[in-house]
């Protein structure tokens, strides 16, 4: 049996769709995108790509892009 464990935290951006349900992509992972009826649908599907995207990377020998949160200040 495969044990999974949490490998990070990725933040996803979830966008409405005209004819219904939601667009949702990790914009941190290039081309990792999916798509759902619900939001609840539309986060396990990326999950799910995210899973897969970070396995293709480890195959290919590629890495996670460095990122970090900058705060803004509005005056």
């Amino acid at each position: 049996m495969v044990q999974r464990g949490t490998v990070g935290k990725f933040e996803v951006i979830f966008e409405p769709e005209d004819a219904g349900g939601y667009h949702v992509y990790c914009a941190l992972l290039k081309g990792c995108h999916s798509f759902g009826k619900t939001k609840a649908e539309a986060r396990k599907n990326i999950a799910e790509a995210i899973e897969l995207w970070l396995e293709s990377a480890q195959e290919l020998g590629l890495s996670i892009p460095e990122h970090e949160v900058v705060e803004v200040a509005r005056k």
